[in-house]
């Protein structure tokens, strides 16, 4: 009998407390067997990460660099997650099309005004070429205060207007949606990004924490479908709090989120699909290591 019928399955379909219980007992080599089984089943989606060594926002990414990062998920993914639909971000949807993939493209907005129009038009123009199959229409504008609450709606507004027969949503910490009750109403769908780690949870109450920010986005949503669109546990770095990175934490919330989210049927895109150093300058040394693969495309479990 293979391990994936002995190891995999024995955890698909345990309730939670039974699934986080046997983890908890499972030696290291068994539980690089298991993350294996588990991605190789295939996960949801990836949030794609652009960026190479030595890249950061701002740079223009060809088109070759995308193409070969998306060879590396496409085995293993149903859809993909895009942040931006310029300076080269537009090529991902279409790579991702060439795959056979669904997407999730996403129109970064800032307090920038003009580059947020160029943004919405890069992103009508792609739905226009049928390469959206969900636009997200800013991602945590109003977590950062970038923009007022009434200047997003216009932006959500526009692009409904716009692209009638697409689910427009917007991206944010799950908490917003139940704080910002007009912008829940106004989406299409909830996509919410549920991070324990960075609200300090100690790992052994993460599992359960994040499901408990999904309900409370879901319970905002009345409703509406709801999608996970960020979780994710690092590999490495400082800590928050009682949170802490390591390889084997990040393996055993890779596994408990994806066993869940299958057996609930819970849309869930993982962040990220690779490490990105350029990240360490906003978010400290941590923020360089939630990839499921390292910058040069390693897979860094397993």
């Amino acid at each position: 009998m293979s391990y994936r019928s002995e190891k995999f399955l024995r955890y698909k379909g345990t309730n939670v407390p039974e699934q986080v219980s046997l983890l908890k007992k499972l030696p290291e080599d068994e539980l690089n067997k298991l993350f294996l089984d588990v991605l190789n089943d295939g996960v949801h989606g990836f949030c794609f990460s652009i960026y190479e060594e030595g890249q950061k926002p701002g740079d223009i990414i060809s088109e070759e660099q995308i193409r070969r990062r998306m060879e590396i998920l496409a085995p293993h993914t149903q859809w993909i997650r895009s942040f931006s639909c310029i300076e080269g971000n537009e090529w991902v949807p279409k790579v991702a099309k060439d795959f056979g993939m669904k997407t999730m493209v996403g129109a970064w907005l800032s307090s920038d005004r003009e580059k947020n129009q160029q943004e919405i038009d890069a992103l009508i123009r792609l739905a226009e070429e049928g390469l959206v199959d969900i636009a997200a229409v800013g991602n945590e504008v109003l977590y950062r205060n970038d923009l007022s609450e009434d200047e997003l709606l216009e932006y959500i507004e526009e692009v409904k207007q716009r692209i009638p027969d697409i689910e427009v949503g917007y991206v944010d910490a799950y908490y917003e949606f139940v704080k910002r009750p007009r912008i829940s109403e106004a989406c299409d769908l909830i996509l919410c990004n549920c991070y324990p780690y960075w609200e300090g949870t100690p790992f052994e109450y993460s599992f359960d924490h994040m499901r408990h920010m999904f309900q409370m986005a879901n319970d905002a949503g009345k409703g509406k479908r709801v999608v996970i669109t960020e979780t994710g546990w690092p590999s490495q770095g400082e800590g928050l709090g009682a949170a802490d990175p390591s390889r084997v934490n990040a393996m055993k919330n890779f596994i408990n989120t994806h066993l869940w989210a299958v057996e609930n049927n819970i849309e869930t895109f993982y962040f990220s699909s690779f490490d990105e150093a350029w990240k360490v300058g906003a978010e400290g040394e941590v923020g360089a290591y939630w990839g499921v693969w390292d910058s040069k495309g390693k897979l860094k479990f397993g």
